[in-house]
């Protein structure tokens, strides 16, 4: 427990704050001084969230077992006709299923 408070882990702690605050404003600052968003970056930020899905859903699609697959492909065929709570609720309610009854 006395390596919790090490001093090399409080020093990458405050990095990694650091670093996540000068992102976060730099982003800011930048959009604040641009009279308008070029196309480049436009796209770019358009981009941004299938990115940032990607990155979730990658790793347990890959990383899971069939069941966790199963769902996500039956999430993704809710999701073509419903909202996303609906299609997160039925993901896992088959994922829970699955692992319950033990179909696999």
């Amino acid at each position: 427990m006395s390596n919790v408070l090490h001093a090399d882990t409080i020093f990458l702690i405050a990095l990694a704050a650091i670093a996540t605050y000068l992102t976060r404003i730099g982003g800011y600052v930048l959009m604040t001084r641009m009279k308008s968003i070029p196309p480049r970056m436009e796209a770019g930020l358009n981009a941004v969230p299938v990115a940032v899905l990607t990155t979730l859903v990658a790793p347990a699609f890959f990383e899971g077992g069939y069941e966790v697959k199963i769902g996500m492909v039956g999430a993704l065929l809710v999701c073509l006709r419903f909202p996303g709570l609906t299609m997160l609720a039925i993901g896992w309610a088959i994922v829970i299923a699955i692992r319950h009854f033990g179909l696999l």
